[in-house]
């Protein structure tokens, strides 16, 4: 039988990492200023809430998901979370997506960079879904020899964009350990 592990170790910055299913585990370094919460669900690796920037009503928050190994391709998650932003003039969100590849500490990343209304599930498999304008999402796929951990981050246009430069060096903190 196969467990995870979770850890938590305080420093002067979080550190979270979290076992994968092949002996491995993902870690990373959040950014002072993010509040990190009990994840949700065994497959939340991590959660953390980013306080909303003046004028914006409610904080970003950042999900680590990882789901042992599987949860599709790359092509298919950018599109499942193109198809969770609609564009108010109605142009296709793929159209005005940023999207980028790169290699950070020995591991593929795919980033996804998008504005818009945000109209996901409330939760997994749920008829009802947000109706956020003035959104933005920022999302990774962390390519690990254990399977894919997704990164997203979800707030108000101000708020994720105020923490730009936080979300950067967090995706630039990602490591694999066996």
């Amino acid at each position: 039988m196969l467990f995870r592990s979770f850890v938590l170790v305080v420093l002067p910055a979080i550190l979270w990492s979290q076992q994968a299913t092949t002996g491995g585990r993902l870690t990373f370094t959040a950014p002072p200023g993010w509040t990190a919460r009990q994840p949700q669900s065994s497959m939340r690796v991590a959660e953390y809430q980013l306080p909303a920037t003046e004028g914006d009503t409610e904080p970003g928050e950042l999900v680590v998901y990882y789901f042992g190994g599987s949860g599709g391709s790359v092509d298919a998650n950018i599109q499942r979370w193109l198809g969770q932003m609609k564009q108010p003039d109605g142009r296709d969100t793929a159209t005005i997506a940023k999207r980028e590849s790169r290699t950070v500490n020995q591991l593929q990343i795919s980033l996804l960079d998008v504005s818009g209304t945000y109209v996901a599930e409330m939760r997994p498999g749920a008829t009802e879904r947000y109706d956020k304008p003035g959104f933005r999402m920022r999302a990774a796929i962390v390519e690990t020899p254990g399977g894919p951990y997704y990164v997203k981050l979800v707030g108000p246009e101000k708020t994720v964009a105020r923490w730009g430069d936080a979300y950067a060096a967090f995706i630039e903190s990602v490591r694999y350990e066996k």
